[in-house]
C-alpha cells in the first residue's frame, strides 16, 4: 500500500503514549505505544521534559516496528499527522523555547484562588486545571519566571511545535486553556480584555494574546513536519519531512471524534486515568462549578463533566491481586487478569453489599476536594466478596462523574440522544458499559474501535485535514465516510442495576466526610 494514503494520530495520554495509523478507509492498520506515569514531585503532579521526549520517540519506534511487521515496509512517510494529549495544565516557555517551570499537569489542584476569581470576573466557569487558572495563580504567587514568559501551551501543543515549528492549537484543545467564542471560532475577546485589565498593574511585558497559541479549527492547515521534527521523531533518519499536520487537539476532542460525538445532542464518556463526559449542547447552560464549557474540534459548544480520578485505584488493586497470583504460582497475564476481575464484578450485589471505595488519588473539583487519599471502607455486616469488591471499585470510578452529570441532565435539562463509551474502562466487553448505563439510566454504545480511543480520533482528524471535500463539515465527514457502516454494541442496564447504582451513590455522597477526614489526617 502507499504510505501517503494513511493518516497518523499520536496521543500523549496519562498512562500511555499511543500512535495509531489508519488507511484510506479509516481502519487502524498499525499502532505503537509507550507506558509512562506522572510523578508527584514537591507537591506537583508532573512529567519531566525527558519523559515527554523519550516517550514520544519510544512510541513512534514501536509504531515503526509494527508497520514493518504487519506491512513489510519501512515507515518513511504518511499522508498527514496529528498530535493530541492531556488537556489543560501549565507549560510556560521563554523566548528561546526553554521551559520556565516544571510541567504542571491537569491533575494538580493548586489553583483554587485563581479559578474562583476568574470565574467571578468572566461569569464563566474556570476549572482549576485550566491553563489560565495556572497562569493567574502563578501571578498571585508572584512567581519570578513571569516577566520572561513568551509562550504558554499544552503538551500536545508543545510536541506539535517541536515537530512543525508552528505555535497553534486546535480549537477544542485551546478551549481548555482559555474560554472560546464559538461564533468567532477564537478566544473570547471580551474575557481576554478583562484579564489583561485585571493584571495590567503587574507590568508584565506581554499581553495574554501574545503568549497563547493561535487557534485553528479541524480541517485547517497547521504546518508541516520540519527536517528537525523528523529527526526528533525518528532518530534513525527514515522519516521524510514535509508531511502536513492537523491542528493539535486535546484528548476530549479526540474522544469525540473517535465516537462520532461531534454533533449537537450527542455525547461520550471517556474513562481511563481520568473520566469525563462530553455533551454537545444547543444552548449554553448556566454557570456551574462542576460543568466546564469547551468545544468540539469544529468549535461547537460542549458541556463537560471532568473528574480527575477514574481507573488508577482499580489498576492498583488489580496489581496487588496480580502479585498474589504470582506468589502462589498462578501465571496469568495482565490483560487476562483485568478481564477476569471485571467480569467477576457482574456477579456482585447491585449495591456492592455494604462496601465503599473513594478512588481519589488526587484532588477532585466536582466534590470540592483539593487533594486525594484512596480509601476502601466497609461496615461490619458488609459482604466482603471478590465480586462485591470489584463492583465497588468499578462503581466508585463513575460516582463523581454521575454527581456532575445529574446537574447537567436534571437541573439544566440538557437532552442526550446518544451516549458512547471509550477508553480502558470499557475494554472488557459489556462490563464497564453496563456500569455506565446503570449510572446514567440510558443505553450506552461502544464501537469496535473504542479500544483505540483518542489516538484513533486524532488519526481521524488528520484524515479529515487530508481528505475532506471543500466546506465538508466534520460531522458529515465522520457520519458519511467513517462511521456509516461502523459496528457498535449497545447495552441498557436493567432496573436492578440502576437501582443498585442509585443506592451505592447515596451512600457514596453520605460518606464523603470519610474521604475529607482521610485527606486531613493521612
Amino acid at each position: 500500500m502507499m504510505l501517503t494514503e494513511t493518516a497518523l494520530g499520536i496521543e500523549l495520554g496519562s498512562t500511555r503514549i499511543k500512535a495509531v495509523l489508519i488507511d484510506r478507509n479509516h481502519r487502524p492498520i498499525a499502532s505503537g505505544s509507550h507506558e509512562w506515569e506522572n510523578r508527584l514531585e514537591n507537591g506537583v503532579w508532573t512529567y519531566t521534559m525527558e519523559d515527554i521526549h523519550r516517550g514520544v520517540q519510544a512510541c513512534y519506534a514501536d509504531l515503526k516496528r509494527d508497520v514493518r511487521e504487519k506491512l513489510g515496509v519501512t515507515l518513511t512517510e504518511v499522508g498527514a499527522i496529528g498530535v493530541s494529549g492531556m488537556m489543560h495544565g501549565y507549560l510556560p516557555f521563554d523566548a528561546e523555547s526553554r521551559p520556565l517551570t516544571e510541567f504542571r499537569t491537569w491533575r494538580n489542584t493548586m489553583t483554587g484562588e485563581a479559578a474562583a476569581a476568574l470565574t467571578e470576573l468572566f461569569g464563566f466557569n474556570i476549572p482549576q486545571r485550566w491553563s489560565i487558572a495556572h497562569l493567574y495563580q502563578a501571578m498571585l504567587r508572584g512567581e519570578k519566571h513571569l516577566p520572561r514568559l513568551a509562550h504558554l501551551t499544552t503538551v500536545a501543543g508543545y510536541i506539535h511545535t517541536l515537530l512543525t515549528g508552528e505555535r497553534v492549537l486546535g480549537i477544542g484543545e485551546a478551549s481548555g486553556m482559555f474560554p472560546i467564542d464559538s461564533a468567532a471560532l477564537d478566544y473570547d475577546q471580551g474575557m481576554m480584555a478583562k484579564f489583561d485589565a485585571l493584571v495590567a498593574e503587574k507590568g508584565y511585558p506581554w499581553r495574554l494574546r501574545d503568549v497563547l497559541p493561535a487557534v485553528r479549527v479541524a480541517g485547517e492547515a497547521a504546518g508541516a513536519l520540519t527536517a528537525e521534527g523528523a529527526a526528533f521523531l525518528d532518530p534513525e533518519g527514515d522519516l521524510k519531512p514535509g508531511i502536513p499536520f492537523a491542528p493539535p487537539e486535546g484528548d476530549a476532542g479526540t474522544g469525540m471524534a473517535a465516537t462520532n460525538s461531534v454533533a449537537a445532542r450527542t455525547g461520550n464518556v471517556s474513562a481511563g486515568t481520568s473520566d469525563f463526559a462530553m455533551i454537545v449542547v444547543e444552548k449554553l447552560p448556566r454557570v456551574h462549578r462542576e460543568i466546564d464549557m469547551v468545544t468540539t474540534p469544529a468549535g461547537l459548544p460542549v458541556a463537560m463533566v471532568h473528574c480527575n480520578n477514574c481507573t488508577s485505584d482499580i489498576n492498583a488493586w488489580v496489581g496487588l491481586l496480580g502479585e498474589f497470583a504470582e506468589a502462589i504460582g498462578a501465571k496469568i497475564g495482565k490483560g487476562e487478569l483485568f478481564t477476569l476481575l471485571f467480569n467477576r464484578a457482574l456477579e456482585g450485589e447491585k449495591d456492592c453489599g455494604g462496601l465503599m471505595s473513594y478512588n481519589y488519588l488526587s484532588g477532585e473539583g466536582v466534590t470540592d476536594l483539593d487533594a486525594g487519599r484512596p480509601v476502601f471502607a466497609r461496615t461490619p455486616d458488609a459482604r466482603l466478596t471478590l465480586a462485591n469488591f470489584m463492583r465497588t471499585h468499578l462503581l466508585s470510578a463513575l460516582a463523581t462523574l454521575k454527581i456532575g452529570l445529574d446537574i447537567l441532565t436534571r437541573e439544566e435539562q440538557v437532552p442526550i440522544d446518544k451516549l458512547y463509551g471509550h477508553g480502558g474502562y470499557f475494554k472488557t466487553p459489556g462490563v464497564g458499559q453496563r456500569m455506565l448505563s446503570a449510572a446514567v439510566g440510558a443505553p450506552v454504545s461502544v464501537m469496535e474501535t473504542a479500544g483505540e480511543g483518542g489516538p484513533y480520533g486524532m488519526a481521524l482528524l488528520a484524515a479529515y485535514r487530508l481528505w475532506k471535500q471543500d466546506n465538508e463539515p466534520l460531522e458529515a465527514y465522520l457520519n458519511n465516510k467513517v462511521f456509516a457502516g461502523a459496528k457498535a454494541s449497545t447495552l441498557m442496564a436493567d432496573e436492578t442495576d440502576i437501582a443498585g447504582f442509585a443506592a451505592f451513590l447515596e451512600r457514596y455522597r453520605n460518606g464523603l466526610a470519610v474521604e475529607k477526614a482521610a485527606i486531613e489526617t493521612l
